[in-house]
């Protein structure tokens, strides 16, 4: 069984809810932190980054970022998209499970399976 997983995400979104529970029916242990309530530091959205790129990070489909200015969503680089991240946390795409080296940017069962389970 895989050790050391942390999901990172926010307590009440839908998507988080079927990635706990898939976890939980597994009987894979993790550890949960909530950004939005527990924040994020730019030192780990940086290095999520740098790993998986910004644009994997970046909810764009969410309420969030489409009720942002146009100006505010316009011209991101890495930068501009990490610090819009910091100051809303509920604009980063859920969950992001880290375990070591890895990281998983949404939800997927057979990603989990096949990363979790290896």
């Amino acid at each position: 069984m895989a050790t050391g997983i942390v999901v990172h995400g926010i307590r009440n979104c839908d998507t988080m809810k079927k990635a706990r529970a898939w976890l939980d029916a597994q009987g894979i242990e993790y550890a949960f932190h909530d950004y939005k309530s527990a924040g994020i530091d730019r030192a780990t959205l940086t290095a999520w980054a740098r790993k998986v790129g910004w644009e994997a990070l970046l909810n764009r489909a969410g309420t969030t970022f489409r009720k942002l200015p146009e100006a505010d969503r316009e011209g991101l680089d890495e930068p501009r998209a990490i610090a819009l991240m910091l100051a809303q946390p509920s604009a980063i795409r859920r969950p992001v499970l880290t375990m070591g080296d890895a990281i998983l940017v949404g939800f997927d069962p057979g990603r989990y399976a096949a990363t979790l389970k290896a």
